[in-house]
């Protein structure tokens, strides 16, 4: 029997890499995780919790909208606050009753609305990927509600349900619920007492850390003080400031403690919700793999905000969302926290100087698209989806790329456009493979509509799960668009930092098996969630391993050289 001298390449990195993997510290896992536990499930991140595009017919320049509303890019003049950028706000925004809404169908953005924004992307490398940073339309419907909901939140006559921790009522932390305490398997943050104030002592020695300039001094008026209290009645004023005296700021074990306990706490989040990027994570360096999992908290507490079930009770979701985005403005510009797991996006927006705030700014405009009768349920072309994936998973990319970094002879510009490639590849996996799951349980289909006209698929088709030649034809038409995606990402690996190209890799090989799945189950993601086994994940570590290589360029893997 001949044995193909590539089977014996794999044989050997496997060997190679179950060893290098197993001895590292990469898979000294937090708390009681083991090792056989990292993969214990299918993936259960769904379309709707967020976790991209072509288009000839926009400008390969940036055309953005005209401004009428200041905007926090985290370039404040030292002379610019929030205050006066509220103040600006309300003088050149009009009631939010008086915008129309006549011309949009299926949706609360109308279709001048749409058209606006997805006409100001700037296309990249003169191909399919269209970069949306910083693009919205400030007239638009959403943006006029969220306006008015901050207002409404800084006057004081709006309450917000997210709390400083969890308290002897029960409340939680902001964007942690029912479902997240499920899947995580227990509370989240019932480490800290809601009253201590280690959590601002410990914010107060990160901020001793960062470098000169990073943060300003909020001014006495500052809106932060208001939504400091509006979180916690608690907390004393004393607890609220940002100014920091380094020769009295210590690490203490008890801060020193905190933070670890933060972190780990993100970890497992992480690992509850996103167990393929988990698995990624958990191929990085220590501090690299902790910024990750802080930073998909950020994310994943942000998509709870929109996507968690409401009672009457509660707050107006805008109300959330406008708060949340204070928060996070006030820790970019000022390094401020409200609960203990901002420690960690503190800690990493320290240790990381230059990630930028517009890529978490554009995450929650994403949300917005997915609020009932302000957002989009239906997405009349690609083009228009492009929008919403970058919005969702491309930011994802960007948040990273500091974190990455990236190899000589390379910027983060470089790898701008396959890190929004593999973003666009992603969410389209995620539309294909919760077709059915979207449809039935949350009214939302994804696919564009002009791609459903062309193959002969109806929308009831889709809510009656109804599989036949036209469904399967659509579905190999955008399982082809996936796949583009993902051979242009592959492009991006060789540009990151040594120590990040094989999780990117590993993410990359196995989010694209779930297309191989979708097939194999032949097509039917009306009635099936395609998913890859925890072995299977586990088993194309060592192939991930070896396309990293330089050898894998002149001497690919069997497979791959069929594909290309």
């Amino acid at each position: 029997m001949k044995i193909h001298p590539m089977a014996v390449a794999g044989l050997a990195s496997i060997i190679f890499l179950n060893n290098e993997i197993l001895n590292s510290e990469a898979f000294t896992l937090s708390r009681e995780t083991k090792f056989s536990e990292l993969f214990s499930s299918p993936i259960s991140t769904s379309t709707s919790s967020h976790t991209l595009f072509q288009s000839p017919s926009l400008s390969s320049s940036s055309n953005r909208p005209s401004s009428k509303l200041p905007l926090y890019d985290g370039s404040y003049s030292s002379q610019s606050s929030m205050s006066t950028m509220m103040t600006q706000m309300k003088m050149s925004v009009s009631p939010i009753e008086d915008t129309d809404t006549s011309s949009s169908t299926n949706t609360g953005r109308t279709r001048a609305e749409i058209e606006a924004e997805v006409s100001s992307g700037r296309v990249l490398d003169d191909g399919p990927v269209v970069d949306f940073s910083s693009v919205k339309d400030e007239s638009s419907n959403a943006e006029r509600a969220l306006l008015r909901a901050r207002e409404e939140y800084i006057n004081g006559s709006n309450t917000v349900s997210a709390s400083h921790g969890l308290n002897g009522k029960g409340q939680r932390l902001v964007g942690i619920n029912n479902e997240v305490v499920k899947e995580v398997g227990r509370e989240v943050g019932a480490f800290i007492n809601p009253n201590d104030a280690l959590i601002q002592e410990c914010a107060t020695y990160l901020r001793s850390k960062a470098p000169v300039g990073l943060f300003q001094a909020p001014p006495d008026n500052h809106i932060a003080t208001h939504a400091l209290s509006s979180f916690s009645s608690s907390l004393s004023p004393s607890t609220t400031q940002t100014t920091t005296n380094p020769s009295t700021a210590k690490l203490t074990p008890e801060i020193q403690n905190l933070l670890q306990e933060a972190y780990e706490e993100s970890g497992l989040v992480t690992e509850a919700f996103a167990k393929t990027f988990y698995l990624g994570t958990q191929l990085l360096p220590e501090e690299a793999r902790r910024a990750i999992w802080a930073i998909y908290v950020w994310c994943r507490r942000t998509d709870e905000i929109v996507d968690a079930p409401r009672s009457e009770s509660d707050p107006p979701m805008l109300s959330d969302l406008s708060a949340w985005e204070i928060r996070l403005e006030n820790l970019f510009q000022y390094g401020m926290v409200e609960d203990v797991l901002d420690l960690p996006l503190l800690d990493v927006k320290i240790n990381y100087p230059n990630l930028p705030i517009q890529p978490f700014v554009d995450m929650i405009r994403g949300m917005l698209m997915d609020i009932p009768d302000l957002g989009q349920e239906r997405y009349e072309t690609f083009e228009e989806l492009h929008l919403y994936c970058y919005r969702v998973a491309g930011t994802v990319g960007l948040m990273s790329m500091p974190i990455f970094g990236c190899a000589n002879g390379y910027t983060e510009e470089d790898a701008k456009e396959p890190a929004l490639s593999l973003g666009v590849a992603f969410q389209i996996t995620n539309i294909l493979r919760d077709v059915g799951e979207d449809a039935t349980k949350r009214g939302r289909i994804y696919l564009p509509r002009k791609d459903m006209e062309k193959f002969g698929v109806t929308e009831e088709q889709i809510m009656s799960q109804r599989i036949d030649e036209n469904y399967i034809a659509l579905m190999k038409h955008e399982i082809k668009r996936a796949r583009m995606y993902y051979d242009r990402a592959l492009r991006g690996v060789p540009m990151l930092s040594p120590a990040a190209r094989l999780p990117v890799q590993s993410s990359l090989d196995c989010y694209g098996k779930i297309l191989d799945k979708i097939e194999e189950q032949n097509y039917d993601s009306l009635n099936y969630r395609a998913y890859c086994t925890k072995w299977e994940k586990l088993a194309e570590i060592p192939f991930s391993w070896y396309r990293t290589q330089d050898i894998s360029k002149t001497l690919p893997l069997p497979w791959d050289a069929v594909q290309k």
